[in-house]
This record gives C-alpha cells, sequence and structure tokens, in this order.
C-alpha cells in the first residue's frame, strides 16, 4: 500500500489517505474484508483489486463463511449471490446475508453476481446489504463499495445500543423532573402507561 502523506495527491494517494482516516484507521492500517465466492479466480480477481485498502481473507462456501466470522472480526463482507454452478436465483447471497446479520448485525455486507435483477437487487437491500455489484465489477467500483461498508459498519460499532440511550434518556428526564412520572412522560414524548412500562423493563 502506498505510504500517506499529508497534502499527496500522486496517482490519487491523497484521496485514499482521506477515505483511510475517515474511517478512524491508521494510514499503514488496512481494513479486514471478508470474500465469500465459490469461484477461486473470482475471489482472487477481488483481493487484488483491493489490495491497496483491503487484507483479504476467502471462503469458497457458506458454512466456512460461518466459521471465519466466528473467528475473526471484518470490517466488510464480499458476498457472491449464487454458489453452485448454473444456480442464478440468488438464494444462496440471501441465506448467506442472513447468517451475517445472526453473526455480527453491525457488519455491513456488498453481494455481488453475474446475474443481476432488479428484483434481486431489491431484496438483497432489503434484508440489510449495503451494496449490490455486477460481475464483472470495475476495480473502482468494487473499492469504492467496500470502502463505504466498512465506513457503515464503523460508523455502527460506534453508537451504543438502543436500549441504553432510551434508560439513558429516561433516567435524565425523571432525574430533572424529580421523579414526577407525568412531566417526565411529556418531556419525553410518551404516554405515562408507557413510561411506566418502560420503567420497568429497566429496573428503573
Amino acid at each position: 500500500m502506498a505510504e500517506c502523506r499529508r497534502g499527496s495527491n500522486a496517482s490519487g494517494n491523497g484521496q485514499l489517505c482521506s477515505t483511510i482516516e475517515s474511517l478512524g484507521l491508521r494510514p499503514m492500517d488496512k481494513l479486514k474484508l471478508l470474500i465469500a465466492d465459490d469461484d477461486g479466480d473470482v475471489r482472487r480477481a477481488a483481493r487484488l483489486a483491493l489490495t491497496a485498502i483491503a487484507e483479504a481473507r476467502e471462503v469458497a462456501s457458506l458454512d466456512a463463511m460461518d466459521a471465519a466470522l466466528a473467528e475473526h472480526a471484518f470490517d466488510a463482507v464480499l458476498l457472491d449471490m449464487n454458489f453452485a454452478l448454473g444456480e442464478r436465483s440468488g438464494r444462496d447471497g440471501l441465506d448467506g446475508l442472513d447468517r451475517i446479520r445472526r453473526a455480527d448485525p453491525d457488519l455491513s455486507v456488498v453481494l455481488m453476481t453475474a446475474f443481476g435483477a432488479v428484483s434481486l437487487a431489491v431484496e438483497s437491500l432489503k434484508r440489510g446489504g449495503v451494496d449490490f455489484l455486477l460481475k464483472p465489477w470495475r476495480n473502482d467500483a468494487v473499492a469504492a463499495a467496500v470502502e463505504i461498508a466498512a465506513s457503515k459498519t464503523h460508523e455502527k460499532r460506534e453508537l451504543p445500543p438502543l436500549d441504553d440511550v432510551e434508560r439513558a434518556a429516561i433516567e435524565k428526564a425523571l432525574t430533572r423532573h424529580a421523579g414526577n412520572i407525568a412531566q417526565a412522560a411529556a418531556a419525553l414524548g410518551v404516554s405515562r402507561p408507557a413510561l411506566y412500562r418502560r420503567k420497568s423493563k429497566y429496573g428503573l
């Protein structure tokens, strides 16, 4: 990977450094990427296309993907939609996407296929994919998609759990209004019964 120097614009290095810094990485850090595709040539092509920004681990099956997710932390996943010769339905990719979300709900996934269909792209995005690429891809397009996916992963991992946010807001409202349920509920924009239920949920 080219060394990042402030003010450097040679060969797009300045733009690459800006991207790396925006992801909260040190200049020589690389993204941790998981590439899941049954085609070894595709995996190698993706790894080579992304070598400047990502350290990639390759797997050829969904079961191997599960094992990798259990053993390592990744910033993004590049996931094929079909893992059987001649298969075009995208069921494998959607299954893989569900597996990833169960293993790590914050991990962003870029899906890819040689057989694109609008309905498949829509379904994959509905299920939590962040992008959908057609093979063969342009190297700049796959790099941009992976960088955005990694950025989204980092953003989600930096946010506190919603339950923690809600509990803190309730505690603050109750303290500000000296425990008065009606006033605290009004400040939070919820009904008194709803506030009682949330108090019970969080043991307040």
